[in-house]
């Protein structure tokens, strides 16, 4: 068990706290809010939304990692990879 954890908590503004993690973790956590303040402002809504169906989530979770698996062809056509065996 990890000594020292805190649990998050909210203030009356909704704020939290998030405690440090390492370098990597923390980019990503900052990315992530980061992204869902875009979505939001993009959008209109969040992902706490309730109008799409466990379907429609779906699709865009499908059509989510079909770009990126085309970005991730590019960058290897890019760099080479293409013809590059493992």
């Amino acid at each position: 068990m990890i000594k020292d954890l805190e649990v998050i908590t909210y203030d009356s503004s909704n704020s939290r706290t998030v405690l440090k993690a390492d370098s990597i973790v923390d980019s990503i956590v900052d990315k992530f809010i980061d992204r869902s303040r875009v979505g939001k402002k993009k959008y209109g809504t969040n992902l706490d939304r309730t109008d799409l169906s466990l379907e429609a989530w779906i699709e865009h979770a499908l059509e989510e990692h079909m770009d990126a698996i085309l970005y991730l062809q590019k960058i290897k056509s890019v760099i080479g990879g293409s013809k590059t065996k493992l």
